[in-house]
């Protein structure tokens, strides 16, 4: 694996005490609430391997609840956003789960409210660094890391072509994508991280595209 700074080895700056716990747990929770649009009503957290065993000893339910409520990392009120949540009226709720998954520090995510949920699958690779594995069903890649669109469409010829063909219009170039679709022809998830920040008008053509459905940004 390869460093771009020290600060990819000693991980974010952040309310300890562990960075895999506790930042990466935030981390998770904020790209949840970026990915929903608003914040929730309710929030159904089932935690997994080691996030189950330890969660509350290394702060993992206040990190993901702290995320919830789009607190960065480093964030104080993390400490009490427990409390925060219960006065905004969110209903939290934790199970610890006993099946075994591909990583120790996994956590299922679902929130909503009156017009929707969101459901997602997160893990902490440690320093900090998470990845989103998946989406309302869909699996995904997503390292939150990066600068990201996240595409709905339906399962047809060109759709990912003409996505692309947007992006390098505006010269926004493509760091990783993937694509995953639950069955042939019905619908489609594409996952692109790119290499900055994207305009509000760029999300507005993708929109415009036949076949596209939903068009999300994930900020930096």
């Amino acid at each position: 694996m390869k460093y771009r700074s020290v600060f990819d080895i000693i991980g974010p700056i952040m309310i300890g005490p562990s960075s895999s716990h506790t930042a990466g747990a935030a981390r998770i929770g904020r790209v949840a609430r970026s990915l929903f649009g608003r914040e929730p009503k309710w929030a159904a957290i089932s935690f997994y391997g080691s996030f189950a065993k330890t969660y509350k000893g290394h702060g993992t339910d206040v990190a993901i609840i702290g995320g919830l409520l789009d607190f960065d990392t480093f964030d104080e009120r993390i400490k009490t956003s427990l409390d925060i949540a219960s006065d905004k009226g969110m209903k939290v709720t934790f199970t610890e789960e006993e099946a075994i998954t591909d990583h120790p520090n996994t956590a299922r995510v679902i929130i909503g409210d009156d017009h929707g949920q969101l459901e997602l699958v997160g893990i902490s690779i440690g320093g900090g660094k998470i990845e989103i594995t998946e989406l309302n069903g869909f699996e995904l890649k997503l390292s939150g890391n990066h600068p990201a669109i996240l595409v709905v469409h339906n399962d047809r010829f060109g759709a990912i072509a003409a996505v692309a063909n947007v992006l390098a219009k505006y010269a926004i170039n493509i760091g990783h994508m993937n694509v995953a679709r639950k069955e042939k022809g019905k619908l489609a998830l594409m996952t692109i991280e790119v290499d900055q920040n994207i305009d509000k008008s760029v999300l507005d053509e993708l929109k415009t595209l036949p076949n596209i459905l939903q068009v999300t940004k994930i900020a930096d």
